[in-house]
């Protein structure tokens, strides 16, 4: 995914004291895919296997590659919407649909493996913990801190949370389809601020994308961390 620094001094390290960090704050969000969890095989290897079941041949650095293009393209076509970052569940299944196709160079099966990964990616066991998340996960609860996810996930989180550790247990499961906004937009945090009943100064933002998690909450006067430093 692409990057873009956030400013240092409003943006904690993981690594600042914990007694520090959840200082004044009543709720904890964390990002999901990269802060707490993240795809076992990889997006790539698992596109390769997709194709390959459906008899399309394609080398997982190639795969990678067209990936991020695709994914970028699709961030651009939110970006330029109006209004920008706008989603549904309809946006957001034709999202993965455009990038399966642009993958696979909108070859015949590629509904087929389309449809093969938005399965694959619904099930726990596509899905490991990541733990530097969830060490943050546990310090956050340990502080006496609410805690609550928020991703730009479609309606596939909402089963995954329910049985997927580390997000079992927690009951505040935001996905951006349900939510009608994507990050960065500050209607994304608007929405989450409305469901939990909080200002945006008793939030923090544990994330791990400079731009669609740090400086968007960020900007939306919620403090952030990033996960893994």
């Amino acid at each position: 995914m692409p990057l873009a620094s956030a400013a240092p001094q409003d943006i904690a390290s993981a690594s600042v004291d914990e007694g520090l960090l959840f200082r004044g704050i009543h709720t904890v969000v964390f990002d999901v895919v990269g802060t707490l969890i993240e795809p076992v095989p990889s997006v790539a290897r698992a596109y390769v296997y997709a194709g390959r079941r459906c008899g399309v041949e394609l080398a997982e650095p190639e795969a990678a590659r067209r990936f991020t293009v695709a994914w970028e393209r699709q961030e651009a076509h939110d970006a330029a919407a109006q209004p920008a970052f706008a989603t549904s569940r309809q946006r957001e299944r034709s999202r993965w649909r455009h990038i399966v196709e642009e993958v696979f160079e909108q070859a015949a099966a590629a509904e087929d493996i389309f449809a093969l990964l938005w399965e694959h990616f619904s099930r726990p066991e596509s899905w490991q913990p990541i733990p530097v998340g969830c060490q943050l996960l546990d310090a956050a609860r340990g502080a006496g801190c609410e805690v609550a996810v928020a991703s730009n996930f479609d309606e596939r989180l909402l089963p995954l949370a329910r049985v997927l550790p580390p997000l079992v247990g927690i009951e505040q499961v935001f996905a951006s389809s349900e939510l009608g906004w994507r990050k960065p937009a500050a209607a994304f945090f608007r929405a989450v601020e409305a469901r939990l009943g909080r200002q945006p100064y008793e939030l923090l933002l544990v994330g791990d994308d400079p731009r669609l998690d740090l400086a968007a909450a960020q900007a939306a006067g919620w403090r952030a961390v990033e996960v893994g430093l």
